[in-house]
Order: C-alpha cells, then sequence, then structure tokens
C-alpha cells in the first residue's frame, strides 16, 4: 500500500468505492512520542489544486502529529475518474470515508482550504463524532457569486508551457491580486505545485480537465444545504481562516460561521485573497492554537 519516498513522507494508496485508486502523501511524526494518542491531521486542497499545496504546513506539522495530505480524485496522483460527474464533493467525501476505514482511524483533524473546507463541513455532518477539530480556509457555507464565477472561468482549461520559469509568470499575471507580496520564488513555488510535467516535456497542469464539468452546474460545488453541515461542527474545536480580500468567503459570511460555532476563532490574514496557504504568519499561529486545543 505504501512506498518511500525520498521527502519524509510515504505515498499511501487506497481504492474508492468505483474502485479508483486514490493518494494521498502520509508525513509519518518525527516525534513519536509526543504524537502518541493524536488524531492525524488531513490536509484537503482546493479545487485544481493537490497535496503539494500542504508541503510546507505537512513538513512543519508532522513533527508531532501525522499528517495525510490527500490528493482528491483527478488530482496529482490520484486516479481520473471516468464519469466526471463524479468529481462533486459528496463524491469526495465518500472516498475520505474509504480512506479512513483503509487505515482504521476513527478520529481525525481536518484542514480544509476551499473545496476541501466544503468537503470537511460534509464530513463533519456524516460523522460529527469523529471530528477532532477542523479549519476552514476561506470558504463557509455561503460562497460569493463573483468568485464562482472567476473560478468557473478558468477550471477545465488547459494551458502549457515550455520552462517553469513560463508557467512562474503566467501564474503571477493571473494571480498578483491574491498574492501582492510574492516575489518569482513564491509564483515558481506555486507554478511547482500547480503543474507537472507531461511526457512531451511540456509543462502542464496537474488535474483532470473534466473536474470543471459537474462544477459547472449551479449547486454542485457544495452541498445542498452547508449551513446546516456547519452546525455539525458545534462542539468541535474550529478555526475559520479568511484573506483579507477573498473574493469566495465574504467577511459578513465568516462572522456568522463564528457566531454560529461557540468558541470557533476567526482569523484573517492581510493582504491576501482567494486562498491564504496556511504558511503565512498569521495562519500558522491560528493552526497551532486550534492544534493546542485538541492536544489538551
Amino acid at each position: 500500500m505504501q512506498g518511500r519516498n525520498m521527502s519524509a513522507y510515504e505515498n499511501l494508496y487506497w481504492w474508492s468505492r468505483d474502485g479508483l485508486r486514490l493518494h494521498a502523501r502520509d508525513y509519518a511524526p518525527r516525534d513519536p512520542a509526543k504524537a502518541a494518542g493524536r488524531p492525524p491531521i488531513l490536509c484537503l486542497a482546493g479545487l485544481t489544486r493537490n497535496a503539494r499545496d500542504y508541503e510546507g504546513v505537512a513538513q512543519r506539522l508532522s513533527a508531532e502529529w501525522r499528517v495525510l495530505a490527500i490528493d482528491l480524485r483527478g488530482r496529482g496522483e490520484s486516479g481520473y475518474a471516468k464519469d466526471p460527474m463524479s468529481y462533486v464533493p459528496l463524491v469526495y467525501v465518500q472516498d475520505i470515508e474509504a480512506l479512513l476505514a483503509e487505515i482504521g482511524c476513527t478520529r481525525y483533524v481536518a484542514l480544509g482550504t476551499s473545496l476541501g473546507g466544503i468537503v470537511t463541513m460534509l464530513l463533519a455532518g456524516a460523522a460529527h463524532e469523529q471530528l477532532a477539530g477542523a479549519l476552514l480556509n476561506d470558504v463557509g457555507p455561503e460562497i460569493d457569486p463573483a468568485g464562482l464565477a472567476r473560478i468557473r472561468g478558468y477550471v477545465g482549461r488547459s494551458n502549457t508551457w515550455p520552462t517553469w520559469m513560463h508557467a512562474a509568470r503566467a501564474i503571477a499575471e493571473a494571480n498578483a491580486d491574491v498574492y501582492p507580496d510574492y516575489a518569482i520564488g513564491e509564483w515558481l513555488a506555486m507554478a511547482k505545485r500547480l503543474y507537472r510535467v507531461n511526457a512531451a516535456g511540456r509543462i502542464v497542469l496537474d488535474y483532470d480537465m473534466k473536474i470543471a464539468e459537474p462544477f459547472r452546474v449551479p449547486g454542485n460545488e457544495a452541498g445542498p444545504d452547508m449551513w446546516r453541515a456547519l452546525e455539525r461542527l458545534k462542539g468541535v474545536p474550529v478555526t475559520v481562516v479568511r484573506g483579507e480580500t477573498s473574493d469566495i468567503l465574504p467577511a459578513a459570511t465568516a462572522a456568522r460561521m463564528v457566531a454560529e460555532l461557540p468558541g470557533a476563532e476567526l482569523v484573517t490574514v492581510p493582504r491576501c485573497g482567494h486562498a491564504p496557504t496556511l504558511e503565512e504568519p498569521d495562519a500558522v499561529a491560528a493552526i497551532d492554537r486550534l492544534l493546542a486545543r485538541i492536544a489538551a
């Protein structure tokens, strides 16, 4: 099931209910004594992203926690679905449930960015008692229509580049307002998380272009009643992270989220749009506070 990787994680594979081979990076705790008794941390990325998005987060947290950075179906090293209409949150939930069963996990922490946060809320609705804590990164039960329109405008559109620098500059042009303080080094790092090298030596996006098909159908980007799903997080340590200029999570929605979840914390990452990488100082401190509550 696992194969050793030289970058401090093992590749973990499991099978979905519909026979798809799925993948996660499994970061073992470097201090097993401190990690003993602690639930693993599941890292769930956004719509077009993959497990590499959480590389920095996972490397840091795996000092004292087991961390699983997951490639949702159709992303990274997970298989591409035969039926593109399976690229919806409720199926992603079933895939995660299959992973939990595979590793015998009955309690976990979830860090979910954008789509990953929607999956986290739905997981809480399916089995509240298994969730030890959650971080919802720049997403909530209501999504700003302007942000949805922006995402629908680019998802599923294939671009190829001859070099990593070309890819990085294209990402910089498209996201300069999201990360206004980034230099070329940060854009190159983002390119290597978003893209891969294909058999022809071109730099291409690392996801199945068909993930766009269900996303373009109104309502498929989330679940039937996400406020009801959010309610299932009551009694669980929760942190809501929002980018200051996010066009996905409105400030009013974030405020309502923490108002409806007693004890939840809202953290706004300055000079950042959708979505924070969770490596910003404010986000790092917020994650540490959340995990301290869970480990106590």
